[in-house]
């Protein structure tokens, strides 16, 4: 009877963690702002594993935002690309659950200064936090 029973827990495990969609944790908006000033748009694409959201050309003063679910695993990852003025590319993660579910809960917003510098909002203490970008 042990046998059946323990066989039974494991196809029912099977069928929860292999055969369904990952358990959601909940939504979150990122938010990612242009504010280099004097007019200079800013080239951007930002994509998951799972999702491309293109190229897109955020004007001077304006943004791109995008509305997702995490995944029960907290592997959820949205990481973008941005360049202005020709220059190299930058990279930076725009929401990673293992560093930014505790910062940004539902929301995660994001600002290119007019220096090129990157800040995050930090929900949490509700200030806005220098990031350096990383290498792409």
């Amino acid at each position: 009877m042990r046998t059946i029973t323990n066989r039974s827990l494991a196809i029912l495990l099977l069928v929860l963690l292999g055969f369904s969609k990952p358990i959601v944790l909940g939504k979150v908006h990122v938010r990612i702002m242009n504010r280099l000033g004097c007019g200079r748009a800013m080239n951007i694409h930002c994509q998951s594993r799972n999702d491309d959201l293109g190229y897109l050309v955020v004007p001077d003063g304006s943004e791109t935002e995008w509305r997702f679910s995490v995944n029960f695993w907290g592997t959820t990852l949205f990481y973008c690309d941005v360049q202005w003025n020709n220059s190299n590319w930058h990279h930076f993660d725009a929401y990673s659950y293992k560093h930014d579910s505790a910062r940004c809960r539902t929301e995660c917003s994001w600002m290119i200064s007019k220096d090129g510098l990157l800040f995050n909002y930090n929900q949490e203490y509700g200030n806005w936090d220098l990031t350096p970008f990383q290498d792409p």
